[in-house]
């Protein structure tokens, strides 16, 4: 019997101090009593690093430099040359007309007589009818303008017919008159005519 209260005594005595010893453990033993370390101190940046990248800026293009003026073209005056010595090389020359055509020339028009010539240029030699030797005429039909140009030609006859006709109403539309004058202004002349005659010359 004692030995029951013995053992029961004993067993609650070992219980108590593992509970003591439990309480001990679970509150930290010796270094509950420590205070706690402090914590560490994060520093949060803001600013963005300094890059090394620089900025570019964007410069606009130099203005493109003036454009150079073209240089001034003399007044061209009109050719009266090209036809004519065309006709001196190939050894033919080509009469505009005159006094002994039985029709007004460029010099005895028409009428009064008012318009003056001032530009005359030669017709071209046909080349076929160069190689093949052939001469011939053109009666033309013109009206000078009030600026003096020539308008209207017409083809009133020629021989051979349709061999010379074209170069001379070119030609033709190329004469510059000084217009007749009436009461101080310019007036048209209708019905002016003249004979284009187209003739080779044997060169030596």
């Amino acid at each position: 019997m004692v030995r029951l209260l013995v053992s029961l005594l004993l067993g609650a005595a070992v219980t108590f101090a593992l509970f003591v010893f439990m309480a001990y453990l679970i509150g930290g033993g010796d270094k509950s009593a420590e205070a706690p370390p402090p914590s560490p101190v994060i520093d949060i940046v803001t600013s963005p690093p300094e890059s090394d990248v620089q900025e570019r800026r964007r410069t606009p293009p130099p203005p493109p430099p003036p454009p150079a003026q073209p240089p001034q073209t003399p007044d061209s005056q009109p050719d009266t040359s090209d036809s004519s010595n065309l006709n001196m090389n190939m050894g033919f020359d080509v009469d505009v007309g005159g006094a002994d055509t039985g029709l007004s020339g460029p010099g005895a028009l028409g009428g009064d007589g008012d318009a003056t010539p001032i530009v005359r240029i030669e017709p071209r030699y046909p080349p076929e009818a160069a190689r093949d030797g052939t001469e011939g005429w053109v009666r033309l039909r013109f009206t000078i303008d009030e600026t003096g140009g020539v308008t209207d030609v017409e083809i009133i006859d020629s021989e051979p017919r349709r061999v010379f006709d074209r170069e001379a109403r070119r030609a033709l539309l190329r004469w510059k008159y000084k217009p007749k004058v009436v009461d101080g202004k310019a007036v048209r002349q209708t019905g002016q005519t003249v004979q284009l005659d187209f003739n080779l010359q044997g060169s030596n």
